[in-house]
């Protein structure tokens, strides 16, 4: 499947500017328009490098008039923007509901009258709920059992396009990743969060006993992984994208503190989340079968985005320092 004009929506975050600088490289002849909110996790340093070769936007998918402007003429549409950070959503649920469900259903209703080819939905494996106690790997036929808010407004979304592609013939298709790590990671989520800490001689907060498990995907192969999705997906399906990994929260601890050479002692066991789902792992096979092969083990890329926060100090240092990141430490952390 050919595309020229291509919309990344949240491109100015974590994944989606991954997959910007991605996509830059792999397609130099798409016109890439980008429509991001700039919220707290949207940050323009993440593109200043291509900022030349890319029309940015800023703009609310949840905003029809924004998001029909984006989408003038394009030919596909991948939606990355999102609300994404689970603890957040328990404390105000509100504003995922707004981009992630009915943000989600502006854009496709505006993909829809533009006539795009193709419109691919970014979602998680959060999606899937807890496999603690199990040895699952869910497959994309598992039925949906969200647990968090973020979580549930992931799927809400997920029906949205499915239902669109069924009711009025829009080509959708829709990946769900693992927890995703790299370059530009908002230092919210556990592993910029520990980097961080570390090199500032902070606690690495461990929810509960530290055993949750997750499966860590590099960004890069996430990227890769919703190319292949969008060149060569089949209409109407979902595909998991995931590492094959079952990585600890302990580990990942340990793992920095000693890449950095920083005492264990600032492993700091906390108050656990509430809801805390403690396994996903997810059957890329699907996505595998479209010739998607990764490039990252966890100890590769976890080496490599430990340097790259090392010698990307003043980028994460302005990130910490905003109010937003400054009152989720204080709001939700320094009470457990």
């Amino acid at each position: 499947m050919n595309f020229k004009r291509v919309v990344i929506t949240g491109g100015a975050g974590f994944i989606g500017a991954n997959y910007v600088h991605y996509a830059l490289e792999t397609h130099p002849d798409w016109e890439l328009v980008v429509l991001d909110k700039l919220t707290y996790a949207g940050n323009l340093e993440n593109l200043e490098t291509v900022m030349s070769r890319i029309e940015f936007l800023q703009g609310d998918i949840a905003s029809p008039a924004e998001a029909s402007q984006a989408l003038r003429d394009a030919d596909a549409v991948l939606n990355f923007a999102a609300e994404s950070h689970v603890d957040r959503s328990l404390l105000d649920p509100t504003a995922f509901v707004r981009t992630n469900v009915e943000g989600t259903l502006v854009l496709l209703e505006a993909a829809r009258q533009a006539g795009v080819k193709r419109f691919l939905q970014v979602s998680t494996d959060e999606v899937y709920g807890d496999l603690h106690g199990t040895q699952h790997h869910s497959v994309e036929a598992d039925p949906l059992r969200p647990r968090s808010p973020y979580a549930a407004s992931k799927a809400g979304a997920e029906h949205l396009v499915l239902a669109h592609g069924i009711s009025h013939g829009l080509d959708v298709v829709i990946t769900r990743g693992s927890n995703t790590y790299g370059p530009y990671q908002y230092p919210e989520k556990i592993i910029p969060l520990f980097i961080t800490n570390a090199l500032q001689d902070q606690p690495l907060p461990l929810y509960g006993d530290g055993s949750a498990v997750r499966d860590y995907m590099h960004a890069y192969d996430h990227a890769t992984g919703i190319d292949a999705v969008l060149h060569r997906g089949v209409s109407g399906e979902a595909y998991n994208l995931g590492a094959r990994e079952q990585i600890s929260g302990v580990q990942v601890a340990e793992a920095i503190l000693a890449a950095l050479g920083k005492p264990a002692s600032l492993k700091k066991f906390v108050a656990d989340r509430p809801g805390h789902d403690y396994r996903y792992s997810v059957d890329p096979s699907r996505a595998e079968a479209l010739g998607w092969v990764r490039r990252y083990s966890f100890e590769q890329g976890l080496a490599e985005t430990v340097e790259w926060y090392r010698h990307n100090r003043g980028w994460w240092e302005r990130v910490r320092q905003k109010k937003e990141h400054q009152n989720l430490m204080q709001d939700w952390y320094a009470q457990r």
